[in-house]
């Protein structure tokens, strides 16, 4: 009896360790497997899901993680050795913070919501679909399978009573939060209130330091190896090359969700992988500029200005239409609405003296419009953080 005494009393103490740190569990989607939606090695999708509670109880937040794509063969087997590839290496339990956060001091507008993290492991944001998969590397592209499987389960499991909902993301998956954002409306109950926050996912078709579009390249790369064509908005590429619908100033003017746009002016992913990236920078004369914007030169933070004039060209379609919000800020960042100290923090960024959490939550439920557009210098705004916040 003291042995079965000490037993649960020791698994009370883990039980408040894991509720007091905000970890949730992981919930690995074995049924999906059958259907072909699997990770890039064929694993489980998974996601993990803290459930909804009292005025929350049919309310859904289903956000998507982040962690850029594979280009290749090469770098797609690298990758399902991975968390980012393989749902065996996921952590099997996952604080969640910020957007995601489950106390209404931190989260005021979403604390009790049921609040889902989508795991990425397939290397293109969510919009792969190839039916063959080759014996030589055993690598599945069925990003697109991956997501409809989780919004599937997700379904089924209360989300087609939902009053209120919000797909949202970071990076990859903030993009994936925009090409899916129509299909996910299309989804819900008709009499929902669902909108989609995209936070660091306005990857700008932007030039870089050569003058040549390194990323343009590179997206196109993905969508070729991944069959992505078939699966992102229609209403793009019909008009356009298929990789040109990757960037979200070609998707979202056709968009008819209202969206929300959390992003920094100077991204710190954009800013070395848009405008300066490796491949282009044969010289390395940007690697300490593009990481700390006060190792730049004067020639170089001319260039950087440039970055963020063609950021503010890009994001019209978002600022041209009342439904839509903004926040964008003068911060070298990168993922913002992840952790309680940026997303509502004291010391969090702020523009129009408006945290994050409040614009996005007054927009949301239609207190009052959102689209803010920070002082124009890297270093104008104090409330931006030291360091950037990358997921």
């Amino acid at each position: 009896m003291g042995k079965l005494k000490q037993c649960w009393s020791s698994v009370l103490v883990l039980a408040i360790v894991v509720i007091g740190t905000g970890a949730v569990p992981i919930t690995y989607l074995q049924s999906a497997v059958a259907k072909g939606a699997v990770c890039l090695d064929g694993s489980a999708p998974a996601y993990h899901f803290d459930k909804g509670f009292g005025s929350g109880v049919n309310n859904w937040i289903v956000h998507m993680e982040g962690g850029g794509w594979c280009t290749d063969v090469a770098s797609c087997i690298k990758r399902k050795g991975t968390m980012k590839g393989s749902s065996k290496f996921m952590n099997k339990d996952f604080g969640f913070s910020g957007i995601l956060g489950g106390k209404q001091n931190t989260n005021p507008d979403f604390y009790n919501w049921n609040r889902i993290k989508v795991r990425y492991c397939d290397g293109s944001s969510f919009t792969g679909n190839v039916e063959a998969v080759n014996p030589a590397n055993k690598l599945f592209f069925r990003g697109a399978r991956v997501w409809r499987a989780v919004i599937d389960d997700l379904m089924a499991k209360g989300m087609k009573n939902a009053q209120n909902a919000i797909l949202s993301g970071c990076s990859a998956g903030a993009l994936a939060a925009i090409l899916h954002c129509d299909t996910f409306r299309a989804i819900l109950p008709r009499t929902a209130r669902v909108k989609c926050v995209s936070d660091a996912g306005y990857f700008i078709h932007g030039k870089d330091i050569s003058g040549g579009s390194y990323i343009q390249s590179y997206y196109s790369k993905v969508v070729a190896l991944h069959g992505s064509a078939k699966s992102l908005p229609l209403s793009c590429t019909s008009k356009m090359k298929p990789e040109l619908c990757f960037f979200p100033q070609y998707v979202v003017p056709s968009m008819r969700t209202p969206l929300f746009v959390i992003n920094a002016a100077f991204d710190s992913w954009q800013i070395k992988n848009v405008l300066a990236p490796t491949g282009v920078d044969k010289r390395k004369e940007w690697a300490n500029c593009k990481l700390d914007l006060k190792k730049c030169s004067a020639a170089q933070l001319k260039t950087v200005q440039g970055f963020r004039d063609e950021m503010m060209r890009a994001l019209s379609p978002v600022h041209s239409t009342p439904s839509r919000g903004l926040f964008l800020d003068s911060c070298h960042a990168h993922c913002q609405g992840g952790s309680a100290a940026s997303w509502s923090g004291a010391k969090g960024p702020q523009v129009a003296n408006t945290k994050i959490s409040v614009a996005v939550g007054n927009w949301f439920y239609g207190r009052s419009a959102f689209q803010k557009i920070d002082c124009p210098s890297p270093i104008c705004n104090p409330t931006c953080p030291a360091i950037s916040t990358d997921e």
